[in-house]
């Protein structure tokens, strides 16, 4: 099952290694993290807490980020993309242009994670940090933070892993400026391959967290 974790507007959680309820859906989530506090807590997609996009839009709105229209969505993240480029050359962290309105940055698990580990690298978190400081420049775009798994293990194993990275990182990126109600973590456990699971090379690719920057739209 796929499962969103919100990012809670009061929800900072400081003790590593303990667990909290989600006021909403009673649901127990561990908040261990190297880097500091877990914000946020975890609630099912089929609960409908995010239905449609309507409680994130409504947030955002609320903390005073204005929409993007017309042309100014292409000049907008064209000179994001730029910015990401140069800040995070060198780091092994992909860039892709995806469409007009939406950029794809791609975290290899190997670089940001220690094997079957759910806190992000101290060496890596650097790299978060200057990703996070241009999101933090163009706020009028939505951060989905995507965790992914190979299919080595057991699938709610592999579910329960993206989630917590996806966390993890959504943590580190809202620690460093970004605002929170710009960010949804998602895991996706082994369901969404983007190779082939039968090779190491193939596998590697597929433990990764992804994050989807789109444009705020009117």
């Amino acid at each position: 099952m796929i499962r969103k974790l919100t990012i809670g507007l009061a929800a900072l959680v400081f003790a590593v290694g303990c667990t909290t309820v989600d006021p909403v859906t009673g649901e127990r989530t561990r908040n261990n993290t190297g880097t500091g506090a877990i914000i946020g807590a975890i609630a099912g997609a089929a609960a409908g807490t995010l239905a449609g996009g309507d409680d994130r839009r409504n947030a955002i709105i609320g903390a005073g980020i204005g929409a993007l229209g017309g042309a100014a969505i292409g000049h907008y993240m064209d000179q994001q993309e730029q910015n990401l480029r140069e800040r995070l050359a060198g780091s092994g962290i992909g860039v892709t242009r995806v469409s007009q309105d939406r950029i794809l940055l791609n975290f290899p698990a190997d670089l940001t994670f220690d094997f079957n580990r759910d806190t992000v690298k101290s060496q890596f978190i650097g790299h978060l940090r200057d990703a996070a400081g241009v999101m933090r420049d163009y706020p009028q775009t939505t951060i989905d933070v995507l965790g992914h798994a190979d299919s080595v293990g057991a699938d709610a194993y592999n579910q329960d892993l993206s989630e917590r990275r996806a966390m993890n990182v959504s943590s580190v990126l809202i620690q460093n400026g970004v605002i929170r109600e710009r960010v949804i973590a998602t895991g996706f456990g082994e369901r969404q391959p983007v190779a082939d699971n039968s090779s190491d090379s193939g596998r590697a690719r597929n433990r990764r967290v992804e994050v989807m920057i789109s444009a705020f739209q009117g």
